[in-house]
């Protein structure tokens, strides 16, 4: 690959990362129970979540609970993980791609209940389920530069409104068998917080070095997911086909400068069981390496990795090679090396 394609890391570690869960659990068969009528008019199965997704339940936000207050605590518990005094963080990144308003940016409400200093750089940035990838690869830069010596990456996101709102939609009796599955995608959805601290490796010889990684774009495909607050519409074929064509390009470009074939972990993002195999097939992983959350937690975007790798993380060794791999819509993919 050329260009800014492939980056490498030589003084930068994942210090801790750490999550937060919803406490009310959605089962897909009470979606399903919702959805009856419209199932029954479109003759589609009254298990359809869990046969074509693989999706059992999800977690969504209880009476008191949001968010925001969830992803500060994340990032709470991981500066307490990492041992890292909030005055010395330099920069705190939003990837969510859930956000209540457009301004001011949702970074600065979790930069001040966080209790990060004046100094901190804080914003949000959005790249789909990329963002999280997104933000740890240019945290690891401005650590790599110098120019800061922490920084904290987090995430927060509510499905909650957007499933109500899809299911409020598709009990309509003019509905038809394809607007269904264009908004399919949404009711796999689910809510979560996690965050992530990253800094020097020669502060913190404890961390998990990040060594690099590679990313790559097809934005041709740019209007096969469009999602906003009134719905997300999906064209999911194609997307799996181009998603899964963006991946193999890129894994087999890759191979001259890393060597994936054989790692410890493959921490995918979680969208479905049917995404899940195709990208286990296509590049030929190892499907006992690659854990998965999306059966109990759904599909929870940009948190997706982070909270699959705290689930795993208690099971890594040190020495272990762990791949975080995404595909956003747009679309874009990320693959990025950790040694554990």
């Amino acid at each position: 690959m050329s260009g800014n394609a492939t980056t490498r890391f030589g003084n930068v570690s994942l210090l801790s990362v750490a999550s937060r869960l919803p406490s009310r659990i959605t089962t897909s068969a009470e979606i399903q129970e919702r959805l009856g009528s419209a199932l029954r008019r479109l003759r589609l199965p009254r298990t359809v979540l869990e046969r074509v997704a693989g999706v059992t339940e999800r977690r969504n936000w209880a009476d008191g609970e949001d968010a925001d207050s969830a992803t500060v605590a994340a990032g709470r518990q991981a500066l307490r993980d990492a041992a890292v005094n909030p005055a010395d963080v330099g920069l705190l990144v939003n990837t969510s791609v859930t956000r209540k308003h457009l301004e001011p940016s949702v970074a600065v409400r979790l930069h001040h209940e966080i209790g990060l200093p004046s100094s901190a750089v804080n914003f949000d940035i959005a790249n789909a389920c990329l963002g999280f990838v997104n933000g740890m690869s240019l945290a690891a830069t401005m650590i790599e530069a110098g120019q800061i010596r922490y920084a904290v990456v987090v995430n927060g996101e509510d499905a909650d409104d957007i499933q109500r709102t899809t299911i409020d939609r598709l009990l309509r009796p003019e509905v038809g068998r394809e607007d269904f599955m264009q908004e399919f995608a949404t009711l796999t959805l689910g809510s979560g917080s996690a965050a992530a601290v990253l800094g020097r490796t020669d502060e913190n010889p404890g961390g998990h070095r990040l060594l690099g990684g590679v990313t790559r774009a097809a934005t041709q495909f740019h209007d096969l997911c469009v999602g906003s607050t009134d719905g997300m519409f999906t064209d999911a074929r194609a997307l799996l086909e181009g998603g899964l064509d963006l991946v193999t390009d890129a894994w087999h470009e890759a191979a001259g400068d890393w060597d994936w074939d054989a790692m410890d972990r493959y921490i995918t993002h979680q969208v479905s069981r049917v995404h899940t195999d195709a990208i286990v097939k296509a590049v030929g992983l190892d499907r006992k390496r690659v854990p998965t959350t999306f059966p109990h937690l759904g599909n929870v975007g940009p948190a997706s990795i982070p909270i699959t790798l705290v689930e795993e993380q208690d099971a890594l060794r040190a020495g272990d090679r762990v791949l975080l791999m995404g595909v956003g819509s747009g679309i874009n993919t990320a693959m990025m090396e950790l040694q554990w």
